[in-house]
């Protein structure tokens, strides 16, 4: 009886966290759903394309990359990867270099990975400002045709009673098998490559901690 109590005492704080979680984030969750901020650029090309931080994008600003940025941050998918497996590292490593290039541009080089570390300084992201860069991103790596094994899907969002507060990433789909990963670059600092994981398992509440 007493581990029942505990579980049902454990299960009733998750949905307080989840519902506090649910109203203070609800301008960010409507960003995640796809109602964006009329600022920023639908259309990203390397030359033009939005940048988000401050939190669930309260700053956007316009950046663009020079040629030779272009190839620094396109040089990892260069070479065609053999398998889906191996182009997904190699995106993992492309935005890397996008996070550092475009934080030397914007601040955002002092992001922390999560929300706590950071929380309140100029230039932290959280996971709608990540998930919107990341996706930006990877649109672009597609738009360049620099992914041969996967397309990039619109983002998602995880919450509930047992995987915690509400959380979006960017998601990809690997063309062979329909498999979708998600591509999360909000549980690192500015710079490191991406979390990516079967989107089940990140849909259940995976994290790289995890692994």
């Amino acid at each position: 009886m007493p581990a029942i109590r505990f579980r049902c005492s454990r299960t009733l704080n998750n949905l307080r966290r989840t519902i506090l979680s649910l109203a203070f984030l609800a301008p960010g969750l409507l960003a995640a759903g796809g109602i964006m901020p009329a600022d920023k650029i639908t259309e990203p090309t390397p030359g033009r394309y939005s940048v988000c931080f401050d939190h669930s994008c309260t700053s956007i600003v316009t950046d663009s990359l020079s040629q030779d940025e272009w190839r620094l941050v396109t040089a990892p998918l260069r070479r065609p990867a053999r398998t889906a497996a191996d182009e997904r590292l190699a995106i993992a490593r492309s935005i890397a270099v996008f996070e550092d290039i475009v934080g030397r541009h914007t601040g955002t080089y002092r992001d922390r990975g999560r929300n706590l570390r950071g929380f309140g300084q100029p230039g932290q992201l959280d996971c709608i400002d990540e998930s919107t860069n990341t996706t930006t991103y990877l649109r672009l790596l597609e738009g360049g045709g620099l992914l041969r094994h996967h397309r990039v899907l619109e983002r998602s969002t995880r919450f509930g009673l047992f995987v915690g507060m509400p959380h979006t990433t960017a998601v990809i789909e690997e063309t062979a098998s329909g498999d979708r990963y998600a591509v999360d670059s909000w549980f690192l600092d500015n710079g490191r490559p991406p979390y990516i994981a079967k989107f089940k398992v990140w849909k259940a509440g995976g994290a790289p901690d995890d692994e």
